[in-house]
């Protein structure tokens, strides 16, 4: 199981660039002219994770699978997006089809690189593409709470259900707040509701701030600015340089290692903005490993043993007795399954058992 994020933003502030790097292709056209992505590209990025090479080491795999992600590349947006400006209805539409937004900020100066708005000020831009996701939200859902008032009135037990959730989403709206306000501390019935009403203010939401390469190790005025403003809206944000992240994309490892180095950093922004948006959508990740592959899977924090083996397979969730679960501290340690075993760190775990991130898991079923 991986997760779809889409990257959005105004035209020219780097998203294509960073999607090129982030996925080494050059599938994105990247140029300094607005819409020159038309439609939407999709590519997928192993997820980084130093935890499978020390446990493929132990068990002697065959081979490595990592997990995957999903960037999508939309296209930019302009003011007036909610009315069918520019390419609007297509960005809006694409945004429903992701999990997550990754927003990118233009962060960096440079004359020969036009800015749609004729001035660099991110936490501006922010507000555009913000502003334009809420009426679109708030034109669907003042349409939608109206049929389903009608319905409520005549006891309709569905619209019953859903009305209340309608209700405080369309509230935050008309005060000019998004949705994801509701999503701290709401009730999982009620989170289920939200979801299914798929808003685009309820997505969660991730800045990146495209700096200039000199400004990739401590970022600057601008995504200081953009951080606090992330902060205040209980968002993250990362500082990524998309110059440096397409170079070190066309080098070999031990050269984009020393790379990297000269410039300051001890990783690829790529892993950064892979570990903000595991903690954007509260998502961990289990093991499997024997001789023939070690390989890492994703599910949401809070999942139960039977869900994580659904992720593997529907079969083994339908049927599922137990999962041998040993914590991956433990795993290491101890040398693999066998001494973990021998010192009781291998435990069998029932329905109820709660995932946790780095479990070693073995799962037994019936067909």
């Amino acid at each position: 199981m991986g997760f779809k994020c889409g990257i959005v933003g105004l035209p020219n502030v780097g998203k294509s660039t960073l999607f090129n790097a982030l996925t080494r292709t050059a599938a994105a056209q990247a140029a300094n002219y607005p819409f020159c992505t038309i439609e939407p590209n999709t590519g997928e990025v192993a997820v980084p994770d130093p935890r499978l090479k020390k446990i493929s080491g132990i068990t002697k795999s065959k081979e490595i699978i990592p997990t995957r992600i999903s960037f999508v590349d939309i296209a930019g947006l302009v003011r007036g997006a909610s009315k069918g400006e520019g390419l609007g209805n297509q960005f809006l539409a694409n945004i429903r089809e992701v999990d997550a937004i990754v927003h990118v900020l233009r962060c960096f100066e440079d004359d020969d690189i036009t800015h749609v708005e004729g001035r660099i000020d991110p936490v501006a831009d922010a507000e555009t593409v913000e502003t334009e996701l809420m009426l679109s939200d708030l034109d669907s859902l003042e349409r939608r709470t109206t049929q389903m008032q009608k319905r409520a009135s005549g006891k309709d037990k569905e619209a019953m259900t859903l009305l209340p959730m309608m209700e405080q989403a369309l509230a935050l709206l008309q005060e000019g707040k998004p949705v994801r306000l509701l999503l701290d501390g709401i009730a999982a019935e009620d989170l289920k509701i939200l979801r299914g009403l798929n808003l685009l203010t309820s997505k969660p939401v991730l800045y990146v701030c495209n700096v200039a390469e000199g400004d990739a190790a401590e970022g600057n005025e601008h995504s200081r600015a953009v951080a606090a403003m992330a902060d205040s809206q209980g968002a993250g944000s990362v500082v990524i340089s998309a110059a440096i992240e397409a170079e070190v994309a066309q080098l070999p490892d031990a050269e984009a290692a020393e790379y990297l180095e000269a410039m300051g950093l001890e990783e690829p922004g790529l892993d950064r903005l892979i570990r903000a948006g595991y903690e954007l959508l509260d998502l961990i990740t289990f093991f499997t490993s024997g001789p023939k592959e070690t390989r890492a899977w994703t599910v949401y924090k809070g999942a139960k043993a039977p869900q994580a083996a659904g992720v593997i397979h529907t079969d083994f969730e339908r049927g599922f007795i137990r999962a041998q679960t040993i914590a991956y501290e433990d795993f290491i340690a101890l040398g693999g399954e066998v001494p973990a075993r021998e010192a009781g760190k291998a435990r069998d775990e029932g329905k109820e058992y709660v995932v946790t991130d780095g479990d070693v898991m073995l799962f037994k079923f019936n067909t």
